[in-house]
């Protein structure tokens, strides 16, 4: 592909994973342009806007959303690959998982339509380790093979398996009628450096622990990625032709969540974090689950942990992940540097969650 011509589509730009392939494609010479919800309010992309005018890189952006046609057929013009990164993430359990799933369903598909009708050579979709590691019987570790049990999930993760699902339906559907070629990544937890103060879902654990806002950890364990590493495997999968027609899982070993308190506490404590360090009873999990909504999303998944192989995306994209002490001392760092968490003695109201996209 040559990077001087090529543009690439990234939807949801203004989202936390979608920035850093925003600034992964750019730093790489690729043309981009990049959905948004909404043309006027610039402030939501300012971080961007500045990042291209710094560099001198080639930035434009679109209005179009998941739960509308308007705007796709513009959005995918002239454009040779499509990164859909968008998807509803949210900080709690919906009182209706159709309010997750259909906009994640017929987002994918709206885009996908679009793709296919404006001739794009390849699609790479940001699926989840959602899609692949939940309803099973046993821990065992799973691969690309492995598709999460969508009748014993909840909503969320069952938005992202039926998602992934109707995207290689829809692909496969087309069948000689079209070149269109689709590439799936699979991120377990992302965690990473901000763009801008404010955060996502995926924060949350180490934001709480930092202003020790929760009284200790909840046993649930999670397949932690870096969100720069994970936006280069999305350039990756877009660039390496051998990937169209596959999934990849970009995730490490599992990470507790009283590992992650620790690693904190240890590389933190010293500048005056507290973080509490002890696992709490999953009975006290509950019970404040009653009252928290965003620890109601670990009750599911109490005492099982994402467990999951990187070693295709290794393989077959020449991918790497930096070490997870690293990704959590930077994401920390970031949290502080932009004052979503603040040192004791001049702690302050934190940022709302960004739960609307990844």
């Amino acid at each position: 592909m040559n990077t001087m011509t090529a543009r690439v589509l990234v939807t949801g730009a203004t989202g936390f994973v979608a920035g850093h392939c925003v600034a992964e494609l750019l730093d790489h010479g690729y043309a981009v342009r990049g959905t948004v919800r909404d043309l006027d309010a610039t402030a939501k992309r300012a971080h961007l806007t500045e990042l291209a005018r710094r560099t001198g890189a080639d930035l434009e952006f679109v209005a179009a959303t998941l739960d509308d046609d308007a705007g796709w057929a513009e959005a995918v013009v002239g454009c040779d690959t499509v990164l859909h990164v968008a998807s509803p993430f949210p900080d709690s359990p919906p009182e209706d998982e159709q309010d997750l799933i259909r906009p994640a369903v017929q987002g994918t598909l709206r885009v996908l339509r679009a793709a296919a009708a404006a001739g794009v050579r390849r699609v790479v979709l940001t699926s989840s380790v959602a899609a692949i590691a939940y309803g099973h019987d046993n821990e065992n570790v799973r691969t690309e093979n492995d598709w999460s049990v969508v009748d014993r999930i909840p909503a969320y993760q069952k938005s992202k398996t039926l998602a992934e699902r109707a995207a290689w339906d829809y692909v496969e559907s087309l069948g000689d009628a079209s070149d269109l070629e689709l590439v799936v990544v699979n991120p377990g937890m992302i965690l990473g450096p901000l763009l801008e103060p404010r955060i996502s879902t995926s924060h949350v654990a180490i934001q709480r622990l930092l202003a020790r806002d929760v009284p200790g950890s909840v046993r649930t364990g999670w397949s932690p990625v870096d969100v720069r590493d994970l936006a280069v495997a999305h350039r990756l999968a877009m660039e390496v032709p051998e990937a169209a027609g596959n999934r990849y899982i970009c995730g490490g070993e599992p990470l507790w969540m009283a590992e992650l308190a620790n690693l904190l506490a240890r590389d933190f404590g010293a500048k005056g974090f507290r973080v509490p360090t002890r696992v709490l009873p999953n009975i006290v999990v509950r019970l404040v689950a009653v009252f928290d909504k965003t620890v109601r999303l670990t009750v599911p998944v109490l005492d099982r942990a994402e467990r999951v192989s990187a070693e295709k995306a290794r393989r077959e994209l020449g991918w790497t992940m930096r070490p997870v002490r690293e990704t959590i001392r930077d994401t920390a760092d970031s949290l502080i540097a932009f004052g979503v968490v603040t040192a004791p003695g001049a702690r302050r109201s934190a940022p709302g969650v960004a739960a609307g996209t990844h």
